[in-house]
């Protein structure tokens, strides 16, 4: 694991870079809103695809390098993840792929569009489709403007992604679902349904891999 600083315009923010011995591909991957690059969520998702052969870049956005609680402006947050990519594509020669847990993939599907990022695919995990108990589909109505494969890993219990709606705006935009069954938008499960709480991860990661070499 290698520590790094990116430069987004005059101020720059940490990074974190998961190696892997024979990387099959590398994942640029931004935090949600509650928690930075070092939240036991992001660390257990870059475990668990490191495994994988996906090797990880994670990042902060600038509100929670600061420390501080509000997310930052779409044209800040999509400003470092493109700072991001770009780093990826000068460093990395394999194939790249963007994504990130909730705020994080939802602000790497926004800098896609308005960038133009080339990577090779999208991969988000608990995609926030809506707020808490206001469903609806507004939040994804620019994906379909993203012409690259994307893969949405959600959980059966997340309060922010109702699965009668996502499955159906998936289908819509052309793009894989993979449904975790009894996890929240945390991850957490249910015991009845999993031998341990932590195989989740496992699992997501296995669904990941199988998207990369597939695209």
């Amino acid at each position: 694991m290698t520590g790094l600083t990116l430069s987004v315009g005059d101020r720059r923010v940490g990074a974190i870079y998961n190696k892997v011995a024979e990387p099959i591909a590398t994942l640029v991957f931004g935090h949600g809103a509650g928690g930075d690059m070092h939240h036991r969520t992001m660390k257990a998702i870059s475990e668990a695809f490191s495994e994988m052969g996906i090797a990880m870049l994670r990042f902060n956005f600038p509100f929670k390098e600061d420390g501080r609680t509000r997310v930052d402006s779409r044209a800040v947050s999509t400003a470092t993840v493109k700072a991001a990519v770009e780093f990826a594509i000068a460093n990395y020669r394999m194939p790249l792929f963007l994504g990130g847990h909730s705020f994080g993939g939802r602000m790497a599907s926004h800098a896609v569009v308005d960038y133009e990022l080339n990577v090779d695919g999208m991969i988000f995990c608990s995609f926030p489709l809506h707020p808490r108990g206001k469903p609806s589909t507004a939040r994804a109505d620019h994906l379909v403007a993203i012409k690259r494969p994307m893969l949405f890993l959600s959980g059966t219990r997340d309060a922010l992604a109702d699965p009668d709606l996502l499955g159906p705006m998936v289908t819509v935009v052309g793009a894989r679902l993979q449904w975790l069954e009894t996890a929240n938008h945390g991850y957490s499960v249910l015991k009845r349904t999993r031998r341990r709480q932590d195989d989740v991860f496992e699992e997501m990661a296995g669904y990941a891999r199988d998207f990369v070499v597939s695209v």
